[in-house]
């Protein structure tokens, strides 16, 4: 019996997608990770971590065998809710400002700057997955800031590094400190911060508008980008 050629080539080998209750797992422990590294700081034990998120040890480690990788995850995810916040407010306010406003609030609810310690040390930055997604991140907050600019709505004299210094320092308490009001201080204090942004400026900064390229090369662990 004659074989054809398909009958001779080798099967084409198929890549298995990711069951979705292996993807509402791995979801879950990204976000569990996430609230518990605000709370208690990037060392909290990994049990606690799979006993917040509703499953076990094991699948914690199949999904992040160190914990540098969970680290490395739940800023790259942190980082992606915050660009897809910038975006979704550009395309939803006809106000330049009103935009800038509702970003600055929404990326103080992700509590950035209470994770910006897991930025120092051994902790990789030039990752390309994090590269990717802070270039991303940094063209949509430089759209926000130069929209709201041209307009005449924001003063010309600050960057987007001054408003990321704002956030990342508003949100950044002491890990472990407990204080269940402290979300109410952070956007009244935000508030304030916003309303001297406002063009026309009422008084003259000091020293030159900040960018991000400043704060990585200054304060790297101020922001996380």
């Amino acid at each position: 019996m004659t074989s054809t050629v398909a009958d001779s080539a080798p099967a084409a080998r198929r890549v298995p997608r990711p069951r979705a209750d292996a993807l509402r797992n791995r979801e879950r422990l990204v976000t569990a990770a996430r609230e518990m590294f605000v709370e208690f700081g990037a060392q909290v034990p990994y049990d606690e971590i799979a006993r917040r998120a509703g499953v076990g040890n094991a699948t914690l480690y199949r999904n992040f065998p160190e914990r540098t990788d969970l680290v490395r995850e739940v800023v790259l995810s942190s980082m992606a809710r915050v660009t897809d916040l910038a975006e979704r407010v550009m395309a939803e306010e006809a106000d330049t400002f009103a935009a800038l406003r509702r970003f600055t609030h929404g990326a103080a609810d992700e509590r950035i700057g209470a994770l910006c310690p897991m930025l120092d040390g051994a902790f990789d930055k030039d990752h390309p997955d994090l590269t990717v997604e802070r270039e991303r991140l940094e063209e949509a907050v430089q759209s926000l800031v130069d929209s709201a600019q041209r307009a005449g709505r924001l003063r010309s004299d600050v960057g987007v590094g001054d408003l990321m210094v704002a956030v990342s320092q508003l949100t950044r308490p002491l890990p472990g400190t407990a204080c269940g009001n402290f979300d109410q201080f952070v956007h009244r204090h935000l508030q304030l911060f916003l309303d001297g942004l406002e063009a026309p400026a009422r008084s003259e900064l000091p020293g030159t508008a900040a960018t991000l390229e400043d704060l990585r090369r200054d304060c790297p662990s101020r922001t996380t980008s």
